[in-house]
């Protein structure tokens, strides 16, 4: 059994055990026809095997290095969510991406010390790329290529790059917000979930909005975006570990002007 108080090292080695056994149940059910279900509500919130099977492995895996540890998970809850050490987790984050057989999703893996975002990691799989943070590095690997990631300069927003997952995360009034955002910019993009964030971090995205999120979807990208030398928030300028209205910006300058249009 682990102790309660490992370093940090141990605990990105735990992270990254997680996305390996999680990608392990994914990959073989991603483009294979895989069964959808929905969770229920008004608007379609697509589930698969596959995003059960990687939430279980994964919480085995906890459980059994890390038992005094919590776990809050999209598709299992919450247990001992108030531990020193909580593990927060998204088997898939992009469900709709990948049914559709786009490899636009990933795993998502973040770990909260007394309620604060401490390790952050981003998998996918198929593409055989992974996202961290480390030491105050943002780290991206593919295949046996490491590489460090920085955020680009971007002050200005004529010049930016702004992408979301889709106008169906926005309530009626936070749409028009976005939407006036989203005319000032260079270009604005639908489509991305978590990998949006990650692509923020290389430098490739100046600035990424969205609401209604969970904790699970944005707490492991965080440290991965900060490292890089971005600003996430939520749009009140807040704390965004908890989810809900959230704006992530490469640029800390950039950030404050969009704020403007999302928080007048």
């Amino acid at each position: 059994m682990t102790s309660t108080k490992p370093d940090f090292d141990a605990l990105l080695a735990q992270a990254h055990a997680l996305a390996n056994r999680a990608s392990s149940v994914i990959l073989p059910r991603f483009r294979a026809g895989v069964g959808i279900a929905h969770k229920g509500g008004s608007d379609f919130d697509p589930v698969t095997e596959a995003d059960k099977e990687a939430e279980r492995v994964m919480r085995a895996l906890i459980n059994e290095r890390f038992p005094d540890h919590g776990i809050i998970g999209e598709e299992f809850g919450s247990e001992n969510e108030d531990a020193e050490y909580c593990w927060v987790l998204d088997p898939i984050d992009g469900t709709r991406a990948f049914i559709m057989g786009q490899p636009l999703w990933g795993v998502l893996i973040g770990l909260a010390k007394d309620g604060a975002p401490y390790v952050g990691m981003m998998e996918q799989p198929f593409l055989g790329e992974r996202f961290w943070a480390a030491d105050g590095k943002a780290i991206y690997r593919r295949g046996e290529t490491e590489k460090l990631m920085r955020t680009r300069a971007c002050a200005d927003l004529a010049d930016a790059l702004l992408g979301a997952t889709g106008p169906y995360m926005f309530e009626e009034w936070e749409l028009a917000r976005f939407d006036e955002l989203g005319a000032n910019v260079r270009l604005k993009r639908y489509g991305g979930d978590c990998y949006n964030y990650c692509l923020l971090a290389m430098g490739e995205v100046d600035l990424v909005v969205e609401a209604s999120l969970n904790i699970y979807d944005i707490l492991p990208l965080i440290p991965i975006v900060e490292a890089a030398g971005g600003v996430v928030t939520t749009w009140e300028g807040g704390d965004p570990a908890q989810g809900g209205r959230i704006i992530a910006a490469g640029d800390p300058a950039l950030h404050e002007k969009a704020l403007r249009y999302l928080n007048p």
